[in-house]
């Protein structure tokens, strides 16, 4: 989807709060509020949800936190009050309703990663020659268009980010 956020750039924010070089990685954590939200009533996942991205990743200008869409204040069920948005990422990378941003040196463990590691990596780049154990990532369908199309490494942000993965086995690090 292609949607006019509102933010300010990650690396930005995280500047301010002068991380040290011990920090490898931001951890992200959701609120974790049933009442709210129903679907933190099930078991389906482990309440709060958690994300993460490496330094060099969440300082790049590509990555930020949106605080609205279309103009105005993010609604909720969009992720208020702040939610993140790495382009170059699939979905679910973009935690929603952002409660906690934390500093670590080790790699912290997401919600997907934890739930089903033989299906969603840390990394969670978009990598067409990478499929889904349960299907293909060669193609997709964009919302409103009817035929699938070539999948795009990165999501066609590979100019921009290729380069924070020089050397890694994208295929072994999804």
């Amino acid at each position: 989807m292609v949607i006019p956020w509102v933010g300010v750039g990650l690396g930005e924010v995280l500047k301010k709060y002068e991380p040290t070089s011990k920090a490898k990685f931001v951890e992200f954590r959701t609120l974790h509020d049933p009442k709210q939200m129903p679907g933190q009533r099930t078991n389906s996942l482990d309440w709060p949800y958690r994300e993460g991205l490496r330094m060099d990743e969440a300082m790049h200008p590509l990555a930020f936190l949106a605080v609205g869409m279309y103009g105005k204040v993010m609604p909720n069920q969009n992720g208020a009050p702040v939610r993140l948005v790495v382009p170059w990422k699939y979905g679910f990378k973009s935690i929603k309703s952002i409660v906690r941003i934390h500093f670590t040196e080790t790699q912290p463990k997401t919600t997907w990663e934890t739930t089903n590691p033989r299906e969603y990596g840390f990394y969670s780049n978009v990598n067409p020659a990478r499929s889904h154990p349960r299907w293909s990532q060669k193609r997709e369908r964009r919302i409103g268009e009817w035929l699938k199309r070539k999948t795009l490494p990165f999501n066609g942000y590979a100019d921009q980010v290729a380069s924070l993965y020089n050397g890694m086995d994208l295929l072994k690090y999804y």
